[in-house]
C-alpha cells in the first residue's frame, strides 16, 4: 500500500484514487443529509420510507439507512482494496493460489453476509408481513447470488486489466503510429469498467448504467476511429476540421437507427430511445469531435517537432560515432598520395591501384560524408571503390567468389550517405575466410525512386585467438537507427542468418 503513495503515478494509483473519492463522494452525501435533516428539523425520505409508514413503524434514517449504508459502502471499498491489490494480482502471476483462492472464497462469505446484516436493517419493515425465516432465508440468499454477480464483473475487470498489461508491449508494436491513442482509449474502457461496477454496487437504476454506458463507449470508440482513420484521412488530402465534422456526422447518421433499436431493446420505449441516441449524438458532436482534433493537432505538431530533434540526434550520434573510428583523416589522406606516388614510381600497379581507391574513399568520407543527402551515384561510387579494394585482397584465393550486379545509375535521386556500406562491411567482415571457400553477392538496382540492395554472404567463425571474435560492432545497429529516423515508414530491411550464410534485403523509398 506505500507504493500506492509515491511516485511515478500508475494505472494502479490512478485506480486506487478513483475508487476512494467514489467511496469519500457516497460517505459525504450520506452525511450530507444527516446535517440537512438536523438543521432544518424536516423528514429525510428514502427508498424504503413508505415500507415503514404503510406498517407504522417509526423510521429513522440514521438507524434504518444512514448506519447500514455506511457499513455496506465501506465493505465495498474495503473488499475492492483488498482483492485488487492482496489477491486477485498474485493470483494472476500464480503466486500462493490454494491460499488465496481460500481468501477469496472466505471473503466472498464474509462480505454477502455483512450485505445480508445491513439489509435486515434497511428492510425490517418485512419481519411485519413474513415470518424471521423468510426475511433472512430471503434477504440473505440475495445478497449472496448479488455479491457473486459483483465479484464476476470485478474479475472481469481485472482480466482485461491484466491482459492489457500482459500484451502492452505487442500492442503498442501493432498501433505503433498511434500507441498513445490505443493507450488511452484502453485506460478510459478500464475507467468505465470501473464505473460500471460502482455503479452495480449502488444499486443504480439500469437505465442510468445503460445510458451512462451507451455514451461513454460511443466516445471511446470514436476517439479511436478519429486518431485511426478518420482525422489521418482528412489531413492526408488537406482538407480542415469541416470535412471530418462531415464524415463524423455521416457516420452518426447512419448509426443512429441500429444504435437506437439497441436502446429500444433495453428501454422498451420508442421516444426515450430517440431522445438518448440524441443526447449521445450531441456530446459526440459538442465534446469528442473538437477533443479529438485539437489533441491530434497538438500531438502531430509535436511529433513532427520530436522527429526533427531525433533525426538531427541521429544524424550527429551516427557522424561521432563515425569520427570516432578515424584516427587522423586527414594524416592519412596526405600519407596516402605520398604512397601512391612511391608506387607509381617502382611500378607496382596493384598496390598504386589500392591507395588511389582507399584515397577515393578518404575523400568521400572527409567531404560528402557531412552532408545531409548525396546523389545516390556517389553512394554506390564509395561502394564500388571498397568492394574493388577487397577483391585486390582476395583475388589470389580462387576459392573466393565475389559477385556484384550494381546498376549504373543516370538519374537524380538522393541518399543519406554511408547508408549502404555498413551492410557490405559485415559481408566482408564475417563472409570472407582465405582458408575455406567463400562467397559474396551483391545486388543494388533501383525502379523509378524505390532502391532496392540485397547482400548475400557465407559465415566462417572467428578463431579463437581474433581479435574482433567478441566483438559484435556498432555499423548494423547504427544503420538501422539511421533508417528508422531518416526514413520512417518508407524503409523495409529482412536480415535472414543462418548457421553458414547470411542475408539482408533493404528497399528504400527515395
Amino acid at each position: 500500500m506505500k507504493d500506492l503513495l509515491k511516485k511515478p503515478i500508475t494505472f494502479e494509483k490512478v485506480e486506487f484514487w478513483i475508487a476512494t473519492l467514489i467511496y469519500v463522494i457516497v460517505i459525504f452525501s450520506l452525511l450530507g443529509d444527516v446535517i440537512q435533516r438536523d438543521t432544518y428539523g424536516y423528514r429525510i425520505y428514502t427508498e424504503y420510507t413508505n415500507y415503514f409508514d404503510r406498517y407504522n413503524i417509526p423510521y429513522s434514517y440514521t438507524r434504518f439507512y444512514f448506519i447500514p449504508q455506511l457499513v455496506r459502502y465501506t465493505v465495498y471499498y474495503t473488499s475492492y482494496i483488498v482483492l485488487s491489490f492482496f489477491i486477485i494480482k498474485p493470483l494472476v502471476y500464480g503466486r500462493r493460489i490454494a491460499l488465496n483462492i481460500f481468501l477469496l472464497l472466505g471473503m466472498y462469505a464474509l462480505v454477502a453476509s455483512i450485505l445480508g446484516a445491513a439489509d435486515t436493517w434497511m428492510k425490517s419493515y418485512l419481519f411485519y408481513k413474513h415470518s424471521e425465516a423468510y426475511v433472512y432465508n430471503m434477504l440473505f440468499r440475495h445478497e449472496f447470488v448479488y455479491t457473486l454477480w459483483v465479484l464476476l464483473i470485478f474479475g472481469f475487470y481485472n482480466i482485461l486489466k491484466q491482459a492489457y498489461f500482459s500484451v502492452k508491449a505487442s500492442l503498442e508494436e501493432t498501433f505503433l503510429s498511434f500507441k498513445q491513442t490505443t493507450r488511452e482509449c484502453l485506460i478510459a474502457i478500464g475507467i468505465w469498467l470501473l464505473s460500471l461496477f460502482f455503479l452495480v454496487l449502488t444499486h443504480a437504476y439500469y437505465q442510468i448504467t445503460m445510458i451512462w454506458s451507451e455514451i461513454v463507449l460511443t466516445a471511446i470508440a470514436l476517439y479511436w476511429y478519429s486518431f485511426y482513420k478518420l482525422i489521418p484521412d482528412v489531413l492526408a488530402v488537406g482538407r480542415t476540421v469541416e470535412a471530418y465534422l462531415l464524415k463524423v456526422i455521416f457516420i452518426l447518421a447512419i448509426s443512429f437507427f441500429p444504435v437506437a433499436f439497441l436502446s429500444y431493446v433495453f428501454f422498451r420505449h420508442v421516444e426515450a430511445s430517440i431522445i438518448i441516441n440524441l443526447f449521445n449524438i450531441g456530446t459526440s458532436l459538442l465534446i469528442v469531435v473538437p477533443l479529438a482534433w485539437l489533441l491530434y493537432k497538438s500531438r502531430l505538431n509535436k511529433n513532427i517537432e520530436l522527429t526533427g530533434l531525433k533525426t538531427a540526434l541521429g544524424r550527429s550520434s551516427a557522424n561521432l560515432d563515425f569520427l570516432r573510428s578515424q584516427i587522423n583523416p586527414h594524416f592519412l589522406f596526405n600519407a596516402l598520395n605520398t604512397l601512391y606516388g612511391t608506387s607509381l614510381q617502382e611500378n607496382a600497379e596493384r598496390t598504386g591501384e589500392g591507395i588511389q581507391k582507399l584515397g577515393d574513399m578518404m575523400r568521400f568520407m572527409l567531404q560528402e560524408n557531412m552532408q545531409e543527402k548525396i546523389a545516390l551515384a556517389r553512394e554506390i561510387d564509395y561502394l564500388n571503390n571498397y568492394i574493388d579494394l577487397q577483391k585486390l585482397r582476395t583475388q589470389t584465393s580462387p576459392e573466393i567468389i565475389i559477385q556484384t550486379e550494381i546498376d549504373e545509375q543516370t538519374n537524380t535521386l538522393q541518399i543519406a550517405p554511408m547508408l549502404l556500406i555498413p551492410f557490405v562491411e559485415n559481408a566482408f567482415k564475417h563472409g570472407i575466410s582465405l582458408r575455406e571457400p567463400s562467397h559474396i553477392k551483391i545486388s543494388l538496382q533501383t525502379r523509378e525512386n524505390e532502391l532496392l540492395f540485397d547482400v548475400y554472404n557465407s559465415i566462417h567463425p572467428k578463431a579463437g585467438n581474433d581479435p574482433e571474435k567478441n566483438k559484435s560492432g556498432i555499423g548494423l545497429e547504427n544503420v538501422k537507427q539511421r533508417l528508422l529516423l531518416l526514413y520512417p515508414k518508407r524503409h523495409e530491411l529482412v536480415i535472414r542468418e543462418s548457421a553458414k550464410e547470411f542475408f539482408i534485403h533493404l528497399t528504400v523509398q527515395l
